[in-house]
C-alpha cells in the first residue's frame, strides 16, 4: 500500500467523525491523482427530513466553483481569438453603454477588480425572498449603483461582475452560457453530473440544501433549489465532488482537454491579495483562488448556495485534486477538505522534525494498535499511514496541527513523539489487551481510554465521582 493509499483507507473515517461532530446532515468527498479517482464517497444523509442517505452520486448546487468554469470559457475564447483579456465588457454588452463599468475589462472582472458591486442593492434572492434576476435586471442595476470602487483600487469579490463575463461569453460564442459550458466543458470531459444552471428533470438526484442549525437548534429545514437566471456564470453550476475532481484534474499542468499551459498560468498566478483590516484573508489568481496548504501550492474555488457549502483545492504541480460538498447553509466545508489534506500529507512525509518510525519487520503488529479510543475528553485515532503509527483527534478543527508521531516500543506500548509540547509528548501510550490479542483499553497521559463502543457503555457513570 502506497502512502497516499494509505491515508485514502482513513478518510471515510475522519469525514465521519466531521460530519457527526458538527451535526452536519452529510458531506460528499472525492480525491483524485495522476493514477485515477482515489476515492468517492458520502457519509450522512441527503435529506435530513426523510432521512434519504446520501451517495456519491447526489448532485450539488456548487455555486461560486461556477467562476472557475467562466474563467475557463474565457480563456477557450481568448485561445481562438474570439476574445481578448483587456477588451472592455461593454464591447461585449452594449447595454452597459453610459456606465463607468463599461471599460472595465474582462481581465479585471475575472481577478475582481473592477470595482463593482458584490451582489447588488436587493440581493435577498441569496434567501429566496425573490428570484435572482433577469440580464435585464442585472444591468439596470449596475447602472444605477454598481460602481463601488475605481478600477484596480481593490479587491472586490463580485458575483455581479461574474454575471457579466457570463453575458459577454454569449455574445463571443453565439451559445447561451448554459449551452456553451456543455459543449467545450462538461462534454469534452464526459461530466455526466455537470451542468451549468439547475436542472429541473433531475430534481430527484439533488441533495437537499438545509438552513443552519441557528444559535444551536436542533432541526433543519429543507431549502428549495432555483434557478440562479443572469448569475449562473457567478453560482448555477451543479455537480458531484468524484466529477469535480475530473474537472480540476484538467488543470493540472501538462493536460490539454481545456485550456493549454500559458492559459492555467494566467489563471493560477498570484493577482490579488486579501485583506481585512491589515491582516490577509485569502489570494486570488484570474478566475480561481490561489493558496497554499503547507508546503502546496493549490488552486480552486469555494461554493456557498442556499443550503449547500462546497470546496474543491487543485494541485496541478503534484497532480491532486480533493473536492468536499456539504449539504447545509453552515457545512464545514473548508474544514473537512483542510482535513483530508491533513492525513494524505502525515501520510506521504513525516510531521516537521520527526523521523518515520517505521515498524520494525519481526516487530509487534502496527495494526494491532490501530484503532478508535474515547474519553469523557473526545476521541483519538491510533492510525497506520505508510507503514507507521500516528494518533490523531478527528474532530478538530485543525486535524494536522493535532497529529502525533508515535514509535513501537513493545507489543503493548508506544511512545509519543519526544518534543516540546503542552501535551504528554515523550510519554509511553500503553496497551491493555484481551487474551485474544484485541484492544481492552489505552493509557495515555495517565488517562484512560476505551475502544468507543466501550466509553460509551460506561460515560453516564463518570458524570459522578467514582468513591
Amino acid at each position: 500500500m502506497t502512502a497516499i493509499e494509505s491515508a485514502i483507507a482513513y478518510l471515510p473515517e475522519l469525514v465521519d467523525a466531521q460530519v457527526r461532530h458538527t451535526r452536519l446532515p452529510g458531506a460528499q468527498v472525492a480525491v483524485r491523482s495522476a493514477d485515477g479517482l482515489l476515492a468517492s464517497f458520502a457519509v450522512g444523509c441527503a435529506n435530513a427530513v426523510t432521512g434519504e442517505k446520501l451517495t456519491p452520486n447526489h448532485l450539488f448546487r456548487i455555486a461560486s466553483h461556477s467562476k472557475t468554469f467562466t474563467g475557463t470559457a474565457i480563456m477557450q475564447l481568448v485561445e481562438v481569438g474570439s476574445m481578448r483579456l483587456d477588451d472592455a465588457i461593454g464591447a461585449y454588452v452594449p447595454s452597459l453603454e453610459g456606465s463607468p463599468l463599461a471599460s472595465a475589462t474582462i481581465r479585471e472582472l475575472l481577478a475582481h477588480q473592477s470595482g463593482i458591486q458584490r451582489d447588488g442593492t436587493n440581493a435577498d434572492f441569496w434567501q429566496l425572498e425573490r428570484p435572482f434576476p433577469s440580464p435585464e435586471q442585472l444591468v439596470a442595476e449596475i447602472h444605477a449603483a454598481g460602481k463601488i470602487y475605481e478600477r484596480n483600487q481593490f479587491f472586490k469579490y463580485s458575483n455581479v461582475g461574474y454575471s457579466l463575463l457570463g453575458l459577454a461569453i454569449e455574445a463571443a460564442s453565439g451559445k447561451t452560457y448554459v449551452d456553451y459550458c456543455r459543449d467545450h466543458i462538461v462534454e469534452p470531459l464526459g461530466l455526466v453530473n455537470t451542468g451549468a444552471e439547475y436542472d429541473p428533470s433531475r430534481a430527484d438526484e439533488y441533495a437537499a440544501g438545509h438552513t443552519a442549525l441557528f444559535l444551536g437548534e436542533n432541526d433543519r429545514l429543507v431549502i428549495e433549489h432555483v434557478d440562479t437566471r443572469s448569475m449562473s456564470a457567478a453560482t448555477g453550476f451543479y455537480s458531484t465532488a468524484a466529477d469535480l475532481t475530473v474537472y480540476g484534474s484538467a488543470h493540472w499542468m501538462g493536460d490539454d482537454r481545456l485550456i493549454g499551459d500559458d492559459s492555467k498560468r494566467i489563471m493560477q498566478r498570484l493577482e490579488s491579495t486579501v485583506t481585512n483590516y491589515g491582516k490577509q484573508v485569502g489570494s486570488y489568481g484570474v478566475g480561481m483562488e490561489v493558496t497554499k496548504i503547507r508546503d502546496r501550492d493549490v488552486v480552486g474555488h469555494s461554493g456557498g448556495y442556499p443550503g449547500h457549502i462546497t470546496r474543491t483545492y487543485i494541485d496541478p504541480k503534484n497532480k491532486l485534486v480533493v473536492s468536499v460538498l456539504t449539504n447545509s447553509i453552515d457545512g464545514p466545508a473548508e474544514q473537512i477538505a483542510q482535513a483530508v489534506f491533513s492525513v494524505i500529507d502525515a501520510a506521504e512525509a513525516a510531521m516537521p522534525g520527526a523521523e518515520k518510525k517505521i515498524a520494525p519487520a519481526g516487530g509487534p503488529s502496527a495494526q494491532s494498535f490501530v484503532g478508535q479510543y474515547a474519553t469523557l475528553w473526545g476521541r483519538f485515532d491510533v492510525v497506520k499511514l505508510d507503514g507507521r503509527l500516528v494518533s490523531l483527534h478527528p474532530t478538530l478543527a485543525d486535524v494536522y496541527g493535532g497529529i502525533d508521531e508515535l514509535e513501537i516500543i513493545d507489543e503493548n506500548t508506544l511512545r509519543s513523539f519526544s518534543q516540546t509540547s503542552f501535551g504528554a509528548s515523550g510519554e509511553d501510550i500503553h496497551f491493555e489487551r484481551d487474551d485474544s490479542g484485541g484492544v481492552v483499553s489505552v493509557t495515555s497521559n495517565g488517562i484512560t481510554h476505551w475502544p468507543v463502543e466501550a466509553f460509551l457503555a460506561r460515560r453516564e457513570r463518570m458524570t459522578r465521582v467514582n468513591k
